[in-house]
């Protein structure tokens, strides 16, 4: 009798632990995924009234460098937990979403409990935004109230082609920063 319950417990406690392990974390919101096409993220956004995307004018495009931004805003739906939203493109390919939030409709502490909730704990945490990552994608909820999903090695591609050094100061913070 004392292995049956002992069974049981252990059956029941593996169940919560299962049941609190945090989801994988999301390639986009909703049908809109990172790694979509400008066409594919166009005819998603066509669908879902909450981004106010109005077609082709909320579209521009940077030939020096093949970038595509959609600039949607939810703000004018009248049931849009979005502001201004912004789809960056890099080689045909949506690489970064961000999503500004309405704050009269929802705050920061819901946002952050709620994604701490799904997901775990942030990877990253400071004053200014919360960073959930994986190998795959980058999520943060940065403040005042925005979410970003970026491809995580398509900005990696981007980073490494910019290549880009440090400034004076920033090289000084870091230095500053390692002396602590």
């Amino acid at each position: 009798m004392k292995k049956f319950c002992f069974c049981v417990i252990f059956a029941m406690l593996s169940l919560l632990v299962f049941a609190a392990e945090p989801q994988r974390l999301p390639m986009g919101y909703g049908d809109i995924q990172l790694g979509m096409s400008v066409d594919e993220v166009k005819s998603a956004l066509l669908k879902n009234h909450a981004f106010g995307y109005r077609g082709d004018r909320d579209v521009s495009f940077s030939p020096k460098d093949n970038q595509v931004l959609i600039e949607t805003d939810g703000s004018y739906a009248p049931f849009s937990y979005f502001g201004r939203c912004w789809f960056q493109f890099a080689d045909g390919k949506l690489y970064i979403i961000t999503l500004n939030l309405n704050d009269e409709k929802v705050d920061h502490y819901s946002v952050f409990s709620s994604l701490c909730e799904k997901y775990g704990g942030p990877n990253q945490l400071s004053p200014k935004k919360s960073q959930w990552q994986n190998d795959a994608v980058m999520m943060s909820l940065e403040r005042p109230l925005a979410l970003k999903y970026i491809d995580a090695k398509a900005f990696a591609e981007r980073q490494d082609k910019a290549n880009v050094q440090k400034t004076y100061g920033e090289q000084n913070r870091a230095e500053f920063l390692k002396g602590l």
